[in-house]
């Protein structure tokens, strides 16, 4: 069969949809990744091929590289992905309307009006029986429906998405109904029209949808889940010869990921101060910092290693315990080693996949906006001396383990889009 991926360009999302492309192809599946051309690159360097669509128009450049609106409301409402863990008594229609209308507006628009032509047109000419998408990239639900294939969202994180709109469907239903309306649909509708279908829900959840997390750190909807293995991927990268030594003592990472520094958003932490806090301990800590950042470093620290970048499955399991920013990849590459991690998380999904590892035993959380130096500190020696933390990191990964990896998640791929190929023959 053939399938067809599509993601914004979001470094991050694209490699966690990786490793199923290639289970796909190697399968004996055609499989492309429809893309913006700036974006095909990251996609060739995988070892996949790209299809360049619509413009380079990109959504950090657009906000300036400021995304607080993405985390935080305006006007004292936030916005509606923050009510996805919310008691659903607390979530109101203002919550919701609101942050609907910041969130298409200033994310979802900007991210997928771009491309939305072209991926519907190369899926018409191409005809894919299967269209996989990056959960934000509605473009891709879009081409499904207009090419007749079967389509799923591949999840990066928790789906604070159909959690949220099941809220919303909740609280729209309860009004009277002269004062509904759907944010979501009202941008959607007329692309639906275009196209020659109708608006569907499926636009918005997808017909079904790949996970990656496992059950201790998941967050879902009532909705169709397949769950699939996370399988750590950074891209190209190369191992040091430092790292197949012994450091003779306990290594801890220090990792703040890949957006912090691809969007220009920044550190959550002070890198200076964390270095300076941990000075005095028996350890090597790697920390991984850009040459621009280590560039504004007054002091390094005996005890520490600075490197640009350094492949964190190569890295995660030498260490006894990880310091990272709560960032998906990161903190899923971190668990499926069974490595301690003190998730120091300041916004987006962060800071509910933080308190998820620690509800579980496997590290424990702090929120980046209010921690100090001392508090990370007093962390990690915790998670260095406390055995039960690495007996939650085992329990979790033993939890990843049991999940189906993405070479056997192919055929109830294959069972899915022939079920649906043959219920719209």
């Amino acid at each position: 069969m053939r399938v067809l991926f599509t993601t914004y360009s979001q470094k991050t999302h694209f490699l966690a949809m990786a490793p199923l492309a290639w289970a796909l192809r190697t399968a004996g599946h055609e499989v492309c990744f429809a893309v913006q051309p700036k974006f095909a690159d990251v996609v060739t360097q995988a070892g996949l091929t790209a299809v360049p669509v619509g413009g380079d128009r990109d959504l950090w450049q657009i906000m300036n590289r400021n995304l607080t609106w993405l985390y935080a409301g305006e006007n004292g409402l936030p916005i509606p992905y923050d009510t996805a863990e919310w008691a659903p008594e607390d979530v109101t229609w203002d919550h919701l309307w609101y942050g609907y209308d910041v969130q298409i507006k200033r994310w979802h628009k900007v991210s997928n009006v771009p491309i939305i032509t072209d991926v519907v047109e190369f899926a018409r000419q191409w005809q894919p029986d299967l269209v996989i998408w990056e959960p934000v990239t509605y473009a891709g639900a879009l081409a499904a429906k207009a090419c007749g294939a079967a389509h799923a969202r591949l999840l990066f994180s928790l789906d604070t998405f159909g959690v949220t709109r099941a809220h919303f469907h909740r609280v729209v239903n309860a009004l009277p109904p002269d004062e509904r309306h759907d944010p979501f649909a009202e941008w959607l509708e007329p692309y639906a029209r275009k196209y020659g279908f109708e608006f569907s829900e499926e636009l918005i959840t997808g017909q079904f949808t790949i996970g990656l997390l496992p059950p201790a750190l998941r967050l879902e909807a009532e909705l169709n889940y397949l769950p699939m293995r996370y399988l750590p991927y950074g891209g190209p990268a190369v191992v040091p010869k430092w790292l197949w030594e012994d450091p003779g003592r306990p290594r801890v990472a220090l990792t703040m990921g890949l957006s912090a520094t691809d969007t220009d958003v920044g550190y959550a932490i002070s890198v200076q101060d964390i270095l300076d806090v941990l000075a005095d301990l028996d350890i090597e800590l790697v920390a991984t910092v850009s040459e621009q950042e280590q560039a504004k470093l007054a002091r390094i620290p005996d005890n520490a290693r600075l490197v640009p970048f350094v492949p964190l499955p190569a890295l995660a399991p030498t260490c006894a315990a990880v310091i990272h920013h709560a960032g998906f990849g990161t903190l899923a590459t971190v668990a499926s080693y069974a490595v301690p991690q003190l998730a120091v998380a300041r916004d987006s999904d962060g800071p509910a996949l933080a308190r998820r590892v620690e509800a579980h035993g496997a590290g424990l959380a702090l929120d980046a906006t209010s921690t100090s130096a001392k508090e990370i500190r007093e962390c990690l020696l915790r998670l260095l001396s406390e055995p039960s933390f690495q007996a939650g990191a085992d329990r979790l990964r033993d939890e990843i383990l049991a999940m189906p990896t993405p070479n056997e998640l192919v055929r109830q791929l294959e069972d899915r889009t022939a079920s649906h190929r043959a219920a719209t023959q």
